[in-house]
């Protein structure tokens, strides 16, 4: 009995000291955080570092903010796949920051995402250099964006003729990464065999992007680091390929502003690699929710069908 009531004693006074301790490191933090951000608006950061990610994965998305919500209002903070954000809850609160207050936001991406696309991806920048970069990735990409989309759109509804049924989300995705490619690398990786390095990698990137960022070996961004480094190996490689092909200079390497500036090869395989997982990703999802629109009205597929015969 005297050795259990001991041990409860030296339990509960390590208790008592460790809580002690937390509460003299942790309060003035806290209470400088507060006089730092008082205007912050309500809500929950969650749990140190994981934040609401656990609240967020377990439940319906919709759920999850219509929660917050009703309980918060339409503009509240909370804390998502380790970083503290402020999420805009109505059409209003969106409009003022996008339209009428823009001037006093900047837009900015976690260093986490910056890791996975590049830090000199154009959408990562605001200002004279998104304008550069903006202007010479579409003088690259323009002049035969139009020609390849419609070619590979051929072969696309051709394929999908002969199939009994056609997963319009997968197939879409399909084809915004062939014509993103072949617009952004040209030739040089019709190599069936390149370009299913490509596509796997970029698969495995775009799984880790909006997972949580721990770069703890098996988890989802683990893996889509690694996947980034072995597509800026592809590329760099492909840099290289174009420098040294002294007959045919790669479109690549054609990137030069109005003053003759050029960008250097770590901007050039950022911008590449951020076009290419834009197009995979964001495209396909919009054409997947064109094509549902139209197929739930049919007086607008006819419109769209009369205007198309006059383009």
């Amino acid at each position: 009995m005297e050795i259990a009531s001991s041990t409860i004693f030296i339990y509960t006074c390590c208790l008592f000291l460790s809580y002690h301790f937390l509460v003299k490191i942790i309060k003035p933090i806290v209470i400088n955080n507060n006089e730092e951000n008082p205007k912050l608006p309500p809500g929950t950061m969650g749990w140190p570092y994981v934040g609401e990610t656990l609240q967020l994965y377990s439940q319906h998305p919709n759920l999850f903010f219509a929660t917050r919500k009703k309980r918060y209002g339409d503009v509240f903070k909370t804390s998502i796949l380790g970083c503290p954000c402020v999420v805009l809850a109505s059409p209003d609160a969106a409009r003022f920051v996008l339209v009428t207050g823009s001037h006093l936001f900047k837009p900015t991406y976690p260093r986490t995402k910056e890791m996975l696309i590049g830090k000199s991806a154009l959408f990562f920048h605001q200002g004279h250099y998104h304008s550069r970069l903006k202007t010479l990735v579409l003088r690259h990409l323009t002049p035969r964006i139009q020609s390849l989309a419609l070619s590979s759109l051929h072969s696309l509804a051709a394929s999908a003729a002969s199939a009994a049924v056609v997963s319009t989300f997968h197939e879409l995705k399909k084809y915004s990464f062939d014509v993103a490619v072949l617009a952004v690398f040209g030739e040089v990786v019709v190599d069936p065999r390149c370009k299913r390095e490509l596509s796997r990698d970029y698969g495995i990137v775009e799984k880790g992007y909006n997972s949580f960022p721990t770069r703890i070996p098996g988890t989802a961004y683990h893996a889509a680091v690694s996947a980034r480094k072995r597509l800026g190996e592809i590329v760099r490689e492909i840099i290289t390929r174009e420098r040294n092909n002294k007959e045919k200079k790669g479109q690549l390497l054609d990137f030069k502003d109005g003053e003759g500036g050029t960008l250097t090869d770590e901007e050039i395989a950022d911008n590449l690699i951020g076009v290419v997982f834009a197009a995979r990703d964001t495209t396909a999802s919009v054409l997947t929710w064109v094509l549902k629109f139209l197929a739930d009205d049919r007086k607008l597929l006819e419109a769209v069908k009369v205007g198309g015969r006059y383009i």
